[in-house]
């Protein structure tokens, strides 16, 4: 069954707005990321996918990434950043969280100079 934050994400197609949020990083969120952040209070998955992106040195070899957060129990989830084609680049275990939904799926692609964190119907 959808909750309604998966209901009110697919109505996301393409984004009129990019948004920093915050000063520690150059990367944005599309119009359907931010909302992902604001109604599930999940600006902590963009620090983590961000944080992946620049140590894994991903900006210097490629333009696209897949980002998946399941959960694998009640409070815990794991973070996954691969090719899209199934090549995964890293895994994160992540202990303790509240994200409202068991999965979620976006885009992170490389403009030359920083990320834009996307909502898969955004791309």
């Amino acid at each position: 069954m959808e909750t309604k934050n998966e209901i009110d994400l697919s109505q996301f197609y393409g984004s009129e707005n990019l948004y920093r949020w915050n000063s520690l990083t150059k990367s944005v969120l599309t119009d359907g990321c931010k909302y992902l952040a604001e109604v599930a209070s999940a600006y902590w998955l963009f620090d983590a996918i961000d944080s992946h992106l620049t140590t894994q040195g991903l900006n210097e070899n490629t333009e696209f990434v897949s980002v998946k957060l399941k959960k694998i129990g009640e409070t815990d989830a794991e973070l996954t950043l691969d090719d899209g084609n199934g090549l995964i680049w890293m895994t994160q275990y992540i202990p303790l969280t509240d994200f409202p939904m068991d999965e979620i799926k976006t885009y992170a692609m490389y403009n030359g100079t920083a990320w834009t964190h996307l909502l898969t119907s955004e791309y």
